[in-house]
Order: structure tokens, then sequence, then C-alpha cells
């Protein structure tokens, strides 16, 4: 016959995430009253006389719920706990011991086993409905909790798609960027002319170049656009087509003669050039600095247009040093305006420095910026005196060295080294 209720236990069914509950318990009759309790709640209920049984139910169907008594032969329910904790489950199982101990210790034995609350015997029906409200409050704050971190999991994988399509065209884009400057160094009889170029992220807003027309000219420049990231690197692409060494007939910066053959322009025409082809150019906000310089390799004579630029650093053969220039207006920055030439005479074995403001506002060790004084400084630093490549490797190398750790490498980093070793 079936056990008579209390009429306690003459409640509605549960709702919630506990619908599949494992009785464990060495007693029938202790089972044969716990199901009857929980059928009248509305659950499902399998049952187990012994422990390893219990786990082999565990492992044909999640229970959402595990009662279990504490004193059974053989494997005990504190130790079918610990292992009901090690099985592999979808969702986390709710686990209350059955005991008749009281102790604090003991208790707090159970709960490092992992068990979730206790019920002692003798079971009151209202308190078992009310361990197994408190139970599936708890489940369903960790499927709640288990969604959200499933729904984000999918997210941060879509974001990680999406971040390595981003990567790879960065990297693509640095190469294409790279591309822009095809030589670091030429030599012209005894002069030379190199190039520095190292952006701070994948891309970066400075670009340098060189072009020569003859043999006893060339043209270099150095150029810095305002801000960062891919915004300032397409700006740089298409200035880089403007002046490009590859295409002689596009660049504004050499002009065709009747011969045929192209000569440089003056420096303030190719500032005044380039000011109305990025001043016209609609939704283009960003501006750039410049420095260009054309170089008669014959005669030493540099004649340049300095556009905002820092000023160049003439280096003489006799071991002084110069800083040149005025300033000037940023090209982009306004629709009209004029640029002034400026001339420099150099003499055999003299050199001269053009570079970004990556050199000179650096922060460096202490939160001081580099400046200008600073960047003579590194220079003078190295007794062997290196040149070409090697002086600007050797150059950028103590930067990084000196550099505020906690700030890094905020700007790109560019420069261009003319040598020049006379007629």
């Amino acid at each position: 016959m079936p056990l008579p209720l209390p009429k306690t236990a003459q409640v509605l069914p549960l709702n919630g995430p506990i619908r599949r509950v494992l009785l464990v318990d060495d007693s029938r009759l202790q089972l044969r009253i716990m199901t009857a309790l929980l059928e009248k709640l509305g659950l499902e209920v399998q049952s187990a006389l012994s422990a390893e049984e219990g786990l082999a139910l565990c492992a044909e169907a999640e229970p959402d719920l595990v009662i279990s008594d504490w004193m059974m032969p053989g494997m005990d329910g504190l130790e079918f706990c610990r292992r009901f904790r090690k099985l592999s489950r979808n969702s986390y199982g709710y686990f209350i011991l059955l005991t008749s101990k009281s102790e604090k210790g003991e208790i707090a034995r159970g709960l490092d086993a992992g068990a979730d609350d206790f019920l002692t015997k003798p079971i009151a029906s209202d308190e078992l409905r009310a361990r197994i409200s408190a139970g599936a409050r708890i489940l369903s704050m960790e499927r709640e909790l288990s969604k959200k971190n499933r729904v984000i999991s999918d997210t941060l994988a879509k974001l990680q798609a999406v971040y390595n399509d981003i990567e790879r065209d960065l990297k693509q884009a640095r190469n294409i960027q790279e591309a822009l400057v095809p030589e670091h160094t030429r030599t012209f009889g005894k002069s030379r002319v190199s190039l520095l170029l190292k952006p701070c992220g994948h891309v970066g807003g400075d670009l340098v170049g060189m072009f020569s027309p003859a043999r006893d000219r060339v043209g270099a420049y150095s150029i810095d656009v305002s801000g960062h990231g891919i915004t300032s690197a397409l700006v740089t692409a298409r200035v880089a087509g403007y002046l490009s060494s590859r295409f002689p007939d596009q660049n504004l910066a050499l002009e065709r003669r009747d011969t045929g053959k192209h000569a440089l322009r003056p420096p303030e025409e190719v500032g005044l050039l380039l000011n109305e082809r990025l001043a016209a150019d609609p939704g283009v906000s960003e501006y750039l600095t410049m420095l260009y310089f054309t170089a008669n390799l014959r005669t030493g004579r540099i004649d340049m247009v300095q556009a905002g630029h820092p000023p160049p650093l003439l280096l003489r053969a006799d071991g002084s040093a110069e800083f040149f220039g005025a300033g000037g207006v940023p090209i982009g920055l306004i629709d009209s305006v004029s640029y002034e030439r400026q001339t420099i005479q150099m003499a055999t074995g003299d050199r001269l420095l053009i570079y970004t403001d990556g050199f000179t506002e650096a922060v460096m060790k202490g939160g001081a910026m580099l400046e200008e004084e600073g960047l003579l400084a590194l220079v003078r630093e190295h007794d062997e005196k290196p040149s070409g490549m090697e002086f600007l490797d050797d150059l950028f190398w103590r930067l990084r060295r000196d550099m505020s750790p906690e700030v890094g490498m905020e700007d790109d980093v560019s420069a261009v080294l003319l040598e020049y070793g006379g007629k």
C-alpha cells in the first residue's frame, strides 16, 4: 500500500530547473518514503540502494538533484559526493546529504566533499520542499550564468575571427606600406642617402623617400601625417603616389624638360603643389608636416622647404653641429599658403639628418621628452661614427634603449640621412 503523506506535503508541484532527482539510500523504506514525497512535488525520481549503483545511474542520465544518505555500507555518502563532483556533466548538479550529524565539523567535511545542502533525519516534507526550492534557485542562477557565458564565448569567438581578419589585413597593409619605400639606401658617387622608417603600430603615418633624375641630383623627403593608424597610413599612401620614384611623370617634385628628361622642381613649388592637392581632397581632415630637400651633389648645395617639420640637423665633418629651419605651415592645413626656400651649403664629410618628432617627442626614462638636445646627444654618443643604415639603425636602437618602459614607442619614427662625399 502507498504510504500516507503528511498534510504539509500536499502542495503544488515545483516548477524550475530541478526535474530529475536521484535518491541514494541503503534503506528501502526510506527510499519509498522519499520517492512518494518527491513525486508529490511533480519530480521524476530514480533510486539506488548504494552509492556504486547511484554513480552508474548518474552516468546514464544526469540528475538535476542528488539526495544521498551519508552513512551507507561500502561507499558512504561523503565519498559518493566527491566522485559525483568529478563526473563530466553538461550542467551543475545539486547535492543534498541526508544525515543525523549536526556537528559543525561534520558539516564542514560535507561541504568540503562538494555537498550543497543537508537534511536531517527524520525529514519533514515542508523542509524538503524548501531545500529543493533553494537548490532550484541556485541552479537557475547557475544555468542563466552558463547561458550568458556561452553567449559571451560565442561573441568572443566571433570577435576573435574578426580580429584575426583585421590582423591579417593589417599585416598585408604593413607589407604594402613597406613597399612604398622600395630602397633604404642608395649611393651617388661619393655621397649616400639612407632612409629609416619604424611605425609604432602595424601601419603608420610617417613616410620617407628619395628620387634622382640625374647622377648628381637627388630629392628626398620626410613626412609625418597627423594622427596614427589606418587613416594616417592611407594619407601616406596617397602622398607616396604624388612623390613616386618609380613613376616620374606622376611625381609632383619632377618636371619633364623639352629634352624628355626629368628635372627637380624647386622645393617651394613642391610644397605649394602638394598643399593644393591635399587641401582639395574632400573629406580629408588630416594634414602633414614635411621637410623636402634637393641636393646638388657636385656643389654640396641643399635647397629645402620646411612645412611644420622639425629642424634638420647638420653634422659637420669637424665635429660641430647645427639645427636649421624656420618652421613653416604644414601641408594640407589651409588652402592658400606659400613656402620659402632655405639653403644649406655642405662640405665634404658633412651629414644632414632629417627626422620626425617621433624622435624628439619620445618620452625617455625619467618622464622628459628627448627634444633636440637629447637627439644631438644620442648622435654624438657613438665614438665609432657609423655611416649609412648602420648610423640610422644604431640611432634608433639607442632611442628605444633610453625610452620610458611605461610609455614605450607612442609615435612613428623615421629619418633621412644624407652623407656628402664631395665631387
